[in-house]
This record gives C-alpha cells, structure tokens and sequence, in this order.
C-alpha cells in the first residue's frame, strides 16, 4: 500500500506535543526538510517541527502561505471541523477526553452500567443456547 500523507502545502495535521497538544492546523509552508509553517483559525501562525504534527488525510486547497481570512474560509468551505469529527481518529479523540473528565461517580456509574450490559448479553445468549440445543 503506497504512502498517501505527503507534507505539502493545505495538509490537515494534529499536533501531537507541546503547548498546542491535540489542536489541528494547516501546513500552509515548509521551512526547511525539519519544519513547516502552520496556521489555524484560533492561534497564531508559527513555525512547527515535523515531529510534532501528525498528518491526517485531510487536505484543503489553498495556496501558499494565504492570509488569515482566506484561510478561514478555505477551511470552512472544506469543512475541515465536520471530517475529523465523523473520521475514526477524530471520534477516537473525543472519546478520550469524555473519559478523561469523567469524575470518580461518573466512573463508578459507567462500571454499573457495563456490569448490567454484561448480565444482559449472558443472559440472552444462555436462551439461545438452550433453544439451539433443545
């Protein structure tokens, strides 16, 4: 299976690490074979190391290094927010920090909840046993 994430210009990425951790951005320039200049709606534009991005399948059309309205409106018109949100990654992401905020009631409540999950799905599968083997 070939590589389809290529570092270039209107590149979705996550950052990964630092102050930023989790924030997505655009790769709207490459600085050097390390760096890349990154932007977002709600941050300032900066240069990122690579190693700190991680690079999703989203990519807009932009050209490069465009202002920051232009860059708002790409994004919106791609929908950028809407793909990550229904992508595997992205719901895999808000799952995290749901469990992440949960307090110690919350995940006593959730280990109930599983508890009578578990009970349901034993008991259900028991009647088909029986009727499969009757």
């Amino acid at each position: 299976m070939p590589f389809k994430r290529y570092i270039e210009i209107g590149r979705v990425a996550l950052i990964n690490y630092g102050k930023d951790y989790g924030r997505l951005v655009v790769i709207v320039d490459v600085v050097d074979q390390n760096r890349a200049l990154v932007d977002a709606p709600d941050m300032v534009r900066s240069q990122m190391n690579f190693k700190r991005l991680s690079l999703t399948d989203i990519k807009i059309d932009i050209k490069r290094v465009p202002r920051k309205s232009a860059l708002i409106k790409a994004m919106q018109e791609a929908d950028v927010q809407g793909k990550w949100d229904k992508s595997s990654w992205g719901r895999k992401l808000i799952v995290q920090k749901k469990r992440a905020s949960l307090n110690d009631f919350d995940r006593f409540k959730l280990m109930l909840a599983k508890i009578k999950r578990g009970a349901l799905i034993r008991q259900e599968l028991a009647k088909l046993k029986k009727e499969s083997a009757s």
